[in-house]
């Protein structure tokens, strides 16, 4: 199959999509993004990767990061961690305090915020604290994605923070239900600054090969997962990966994935690849409108649907 050739078409054709959807601007730091950008990598089996758009353009990774944070978690803890959070898609939205109130502090799943601020917090616990927690995934990251030079931007990190009354309000709601170990300030600002981890497509392709490999890296050959604990986070990512629109792009795409409010969005196709895309205006569910209708564009003309 001719890869390039299939990303230069989708190229062309979501290029009238491009002004469709707006940025992130309730986080200012990623309102200032220029819009109308697109890139799209593959990374196959043996390391080999296919690219358009501009794919070496870093940009915020935003909940994508949860991923890789819930797969560090998923290691660490193993099934205790379900006693914390569920794996249930929430059908309410990313933010949502009302559920979490019904649900007594228990998030649906880690994707959503109150689920990955929890991760955090487990993970905080375990290896002692916001920096030494951020220092353990961002070393994951860089060790998935083979670049030892990924960095959090801080500036994004400080926008987020300045306006966090929402994530602070969620963990403040988990605390009064005991399901809250560490300082709330300490763990949202950790959380932030897992958010505001830069990243292009080549990165984020190259960090996925594991989920597409029942856990382990093809091209390293490193286990960073064991085949059940890959087969969960797939799972989760097709049906909690894109929030309450999760069941539209597995019924439009067919693949395991994961959104960003930075505009990328991950997928993996089982045995095959990983894939990344990047476009920084959203639909309305806060996924990047170019993204899924480039993903859509693929599955259809390749037949890479798990489906």
């Amino acid at each position: 199959m001719d890869y390039q050739q299939i990303l230069e078409e989708i190229y062309q054709e979501i290029q009238s999509e491009l002004t469709e959807g707006k940025v992130a601007d309730y986080i200012p730091a990623l309102a200032e993004v220029e819009p109308n950008q697109f890139a799209m990598t593959l990374t196959l089996e043996d390391g080999q990767q296919f690219s358009v758009g501009k794919s070496k353009e870093y940009f915020s990774i935003q909940s994508i990061s949860k991923v890789l944070a819930f797969s560090l978690a998923i290691d660490t803890y193993s099934k205790s961690l379900y006693k914390r959070v569920g794996v249930e898609p929430s059908g309410s939205a990313f933010n949502s305090l009302i559920q979490l109130e019904y649900e007594e502090g228990i998030p649906r799943n880690p994707f959503i915020n109150a689920g990955a601020i929890v991760v955090v917090d487990a993970l905080m616990s375990h290896f002692g604290g916001d920096y030494a927690t951020l220092e353990k995934v961002m070393t994951f990251i860089r060790e998935t994605s083979g670049n030892s030079a990924i960095q959090f931007d801080p500036i994004v990190a400080k926008s987020e923070m300045e306006h966090a009354s929402r994530n602070l309000s969620l963990a403040q709601l988990m605390k009064s239900f005991g399901n809250f170990e560490n300082d709330v300030h300490e763990v949202v600002k950790t959380y932030f600054k897992q958010c505001a981890i830069s990243m292009n497509t080549e990165d984020l392709s190259r960090a996925m090969i594991y989920l597409a490999f029942k856990g382990k890296d093809p091209i390293t050959k490193k286990q960073f997962l064991s085949e059940a604990q890959a087969k969960r986070v797939n799972a989760l990512m097709l049906t909690c990966g894109h929030y309450d629109a999760s069941g539209e792009f597995a019924f439009h795409v067919g693949l395991p994935a994961k959104s960003g409010v930075g505009g990328g969005i991950v997928a993996v196709v089982p045995n095959v690849m990983s894939i990344a895309v990047w476009s920084p205006r959203l639909n309305r569910y806060g996924n990047s409108h170019v993204g899924t209708l480039a993903l859509e564009l693929f599955t259809n003309k390749t037949g890479l649907s798990i489906f």
